[in-house]
């Protein structure tokens, strides 16, 4: 993404059979924002992270999992994932989700 550009973000990534695309729109030493696709049935297996993050789906719909809760969200929903709680993402449809971690503690 070039900056001072606009850009749609469910069209900034396509989608690719069997797979989990992602694409990094910044990355800095305080964060980082990703947008990714989903195939439908894939995902993110469970995993922590050391930072809150934000997952704000743009397109479709997922099942997400933080400490064992599942929450299903679909386009326009966001949730916020805990640091250190364990989390998961799986598609239940194909769907596009930005991802946003701001670092804290550096």
């Amino acid at each position: 993404m070039e900056k001072g550009k606009q850009f749609n973000v469910a069209s900034g990534i396509e989608y690719a059979e069997g797979a989990v695309v992602s694409k990094t729109i910044i990355k800095e030493p305080t964060g980082t924002i990703t947008l990714f696709a989903f195939e439908k049935g894939q995902g993110l297996s469970p995993h922590t992270a050391p930072f809150d993050a934000l997952v704000q789906v743009v397109e479709g719909k997922a099942t997400i999992t933080i400490g064992g809760e599942n929450s299903e969200l679909e386009t326009g929903e966001a949730i916020i994932l805990p640091s250190n709680i364990t989390h998961a993402v799986e598609a239940t449809e194909s769907f596009k989700m930005l991802l946003t971690m701001i670092k804290t503690n550096l």
